[in-house]
């Protein structure tokens, strides 16, 4: 397959939705709760949710969620700059164990994000 663009990009040609019909996920209101289903066990959801946000995508289903929820989320934290940074940034903190904080900013420091989990 051709290349999509930059290397940041390249996460999108990995995606449970990369084969199918595009128009299937760009659909409005309840119709996008059930386009949503494809993005549960995606491997990279976690990148498609952080590109709809950084990008402010309006429509249609991304990373699992639905225009309403990304909204919400967006309100909720208008502090963040890079939503991709604190979403993989989550993402390894979960998988290594480490509590995560997600009310701090993206841009706090490393420690003040987190902290090791008892095991």
């Amino acid at each position: 397959m051709a290349s999509i663009g930059p290397e940041i990009y390249q996460w999108a040609l990995q995606g449970a939705c990369a084969d199918g019909d595009p128009d299937a996920l760009l659909v409005q209101g309840a119709a996008q709760h059930r386009a949503k289903i494809v993005c549960m066990g995606c491997e990279v959801r976690t990148e498609c949710l952080a590109e709809a946000l950084d990008s402010r995508v309006e429509f249609g289903g991304w990373g699992g969620m639905t225009e309403r929820e990304r909204r919400a989320i967006l309100r909720r934290r208008p502090d963040v700059r890079s939503w991709r940074s604190l979403l993989l940034t989550a993402r390894e903190q979960h998988e290594s164990g480490e509590v995560i904080d997600l009310r701090m900013s993206a841009t706090a420091p490393e420690g003040a994000r987190s902290e090791r989990s008892p095991r």
